[in-house]
């Protein structure tokens, strides 16, 4: 063995696999419809449903029996997909799960949103998730969701997303004035009762009455929806960027965008899963919902639904259900920070990854004393980094940031409760959690080849 191969390399995708870069620019031009036409768990969702319709799967039946080959999938409240095909092994060989997760760090509209002050009107939100809310003032936003009316009747909501679309803001106060802000600390640069969008500024005409201009917004809501302030109550609208995907830097290498986290991995296992045909394994994609408020509720990983498909499918397949989560394994496909020169002081790079240097593996995540982790075996980890050098895939192991500074979770820890062995895998990210995260090209199509090589693992 020579002296370098002694030496363990964390090497760019450009000087590994020049090869690739092509194929990663082509393979992210899908992903970026994906992130514009995605930007709530809902949509993600639908785009997810909608892209396996037209490649073949077919909704999933309780009770019938599959056949190897066979691809199916389930929509879960709307809020998440699980698409899987039937291997040529029993399911009791075990499953290979990709889960992603498709919600994203945001602003919520409040169930009573709408008032009126200073002859303006505004909604209050209340965020979503891990954000730094100063990001959140000054920058375009747009407003997606559903409401349902006392009727029942659902409506859809996107404004901000069209060219001739109006779009929202929060304000923020001039730098002439802020002698008293300035001394905030940067956490409180912004507070979470000062995250009000701007929503109109016009009185609603022919009229004397209190709240002119709250009155007329409600007057257009409901001539362009039909909706009344009410109707609120019965909704779920959230405010994200309005902004669309963009390449980055004179090279293009790189992809700015809201929901990198974490789309950027969920398209990647949803096209593995698509493209993966008559594996030994039974596969399983799992783009699911809450993960950025802890798993949470009927569509968070920390509920059952993810292993009531598997036990629905075990009956199906006559196969033991307990046996067959035992033998599973599970790549937990979420982002970690890439390492960023400008910040430095954040990360120790020995043991950082790198935005360019390939997929990302964690062998544990949580806070501090790994808190919340779920640390994987070595015996798993050797088992994936042989299949993705194997198949030749980039890949590079890390920590998210320094040991005392913090720290973060995934649902690897939800999945390994049912005693599935489960690995932390993503794309670095930096910027993380803000309205406009960047990412690099070839790390997402690393994110895919490796998703591919787990789903055709024959032993």
């Amino acid at each position: 063995m020579s002296n370098q191969e002694l030496v363990y390399k964390n090497e760019s995708i450009a000087k590994l696999r020049p090869q690739d870069l092509e194929k990663a620019d082509q393979f992210c031009q899908g992903y970026k419809e994906f992130l514009d036409n995605g930007k709530t768990e809902r949509e993600a969702a639908a785009c997810a449903a909608a892209a396996l319709e037209k490649a073949g799967y077919q909704p999933f039946q309780p009770g019938k029996q599959y056949q190897p080959g066979d691809k199916f999938y389930k929509l879960h409240r709307n809020k998440c997909i699980l698409a899987a095909t039937l291997g040529t092994k029993s399911l009791e060989e075990g499953v290979h799960i990709n889960a992603a997760h498709i919600d994203a760090p945001r602003l919520d509209l409040r169930p009573v949103p709408l008032y009126e002050s200073g002859e303006m009107a505004f909604f209050r939100t209340h965020y979503y998730g891990g954000i730094r809310k100063y990001q959140w003032a000054t920058i375009p936003l747009a407003i997606h969701g559903v409401v349902y009316t006392r009727a029942g009747e659902k409506v859809e909501i996107c404004v901000g997303e069209k060219e001739s679309d109006p779009v929202f803001c929060i304000t923020d106060l001039l730098p002439h004035l802020s002698a008293r802000q300035n001394e905030r600390t940067l956490p409180e640069g912004i507070k979470g009762e000062e995250l009000n969008l701007v929503v109109g500024c016009l009185p609603v005409e022919g009229e004397e009455a209190k709240d002119q201009i709250k009155l007329n917004v409600l007057k257009l809501l409901n001539q362009e929806y039909g909706i009344t302030e009410e109707d609120f109550i019965r909704g779920e609208l959230e405010v994200v960027p309005a902004h669309k995907a963009r390449d980055i830097g004179f090279d293009r290498g790189m992809i700015g965008a809201y929901g990198h986290d974490d789309r950027v991995d969920a398209y990647p296992a949803l096209m593995a899963e698509i493209d993966t045909q008559a594996p030994a394994f039974t596969t399983l994609c799992v783009l699911t919902d809450k993960e950025e408020i802890g798993s949470e509720g009927v569509t968070g990983l920390n509920s059952q639904y993810m292993v009531q498909f598997i036990h629905q499918l075990c009956n199906s397949q006559k196969a033991d259900y307990i046996t067959t989560l035992q033998n599973s394994k599970c790549l937990s496909a979420d982002v970690t920070a890439a390492y960023d020169p400008n910040w430095a002081d954040a990360f120790e790079p020995n043991n950082s990854t790198y935005a360019g240097k390939g997929i990302a593996l964690c062998k544990y995540t949580g806070a501090r004393g790994k808190s919340g982790a779920s640390d994987a075996s070595a015996e798993l980890v050797s088992y994936v980094t042989r299949l993705l050098e194997a198949e030749g895939v980039v890949w590079q192991m890390g920590e998210l940031g320094k040991v005392d500074l913090g720290g973060g979770g995934t649902v690897a820890k939800y999945v390994a409760s049912h005693d599935i062995e489960t690995l932390d895998i993503g794309v670095p990210v930096l910027s993380m959690h803000s309205p406009f995260e960047v990412v690099s090209k070839g790390d997402v199509y690393m994110a895919y080849r490796a998703f591919l090589a787990f789903n055709k693992a024959e032993a």
